[in-house]
């Protein structure tokens, strides 16, 4: 009796078909979850990303242009909330303001200024001669200090001989909110910096815009009484 043989023709058709599977599950597993998010790359990541870096002289002119000084920038991360460009600005003689803003009308705004150890640690009251409202929650949180009035809230630290904020009114903001994004400010990187600064041949010295229906008092909230807006 003849003995009869599988035809081997079979198993190198299956083995090449697993593999393929097998390399195309590894390859879509690979990619799950390893993309960043928009807005969530670091430095590093975007260094070795297809965009060019940008010029750092030619940064740092456009900056020199809106009377900023660059390392000064910084920026922040809200979910929800994005930055209104035509609010970047200059503050005081060589800070730095912006705000962010979301569809529903809420503002954040972030701050950096040479200010009193008082503007960022709230344990003493406001610095004197400051306009702003007597806080009526001040504590620390983190590496911050965590600061409420009657209309608004702000969270505070100081790096570098400067005192960066990020403020809002608390009906606008909650805490949480504000916390987020106090913790994700950083200093701009130069793609950042690119994003934010205005265009080269923008008018300089921009101030940051200011809405009319808000008090002087820092974190003041909106104020609604006819011609508030001017």
């Amino acid at each position: 009796m003849t003995p009869r043989f599988r035809s081997p023709r079979l198993r190198p058709l299956l083995l090449t078909t697993t593999l393929t599977m097998t390399l195309t599950l590894a390859l879509a597993a690979t990619g799950c979850g390893t993309e960043p998010a928009p807005g969530s790359q670091t430095a590093a990541d975007r260094s070795y990303s297809a965009d060019p870096a940008p010029d750092r002289a030619e940064l740092e002119a456009r900056a020199s242009a809106a009377q900023l000084v660059a390392e000064h920038v910084w920026v922040t991360e809200a979910a929800g909330y994005a930055l209104a460009r035509q609010s970047v600005g200059v503050l005081g003689d060589d800070g730095f303001g912006s705000v962010y803003t979301e569809p529903d009308g809420g503002q954040i705004r972030l701050s950096v200024e040479r200010l009193p150890h008082a503007d960022a640690d709230c344990t003493d009251g406001p610095a004197s001669g400051s306009a702003q409202e007597p806080p009526v929650t001040c504590e620390r949180d983190g590496e911050q200090w965590y600061r409420a009035t009657e209309s608004g809230h702000a969270y505070a630290r100081e790096q570098d001989g400067l005192v960066v904020t990020l403020s809002g009114p608390r009906q606008e903001v909650d805490r949480a909110t504000l916390r987020a994004a106090a913790r994700a400010a950083h200093r701009a990187d130069d793609y950042e910096l690119d994003r934010v600064l205005p265009p080269a041949g923008e008018a300089a010295g921009r101030q940051p815009v200011e809405r009319g229906d808000l008090p002087p008092e820092r974190d003041g909230a909106p104020n609604n009484e006819v011609g508030a807006s001017g």
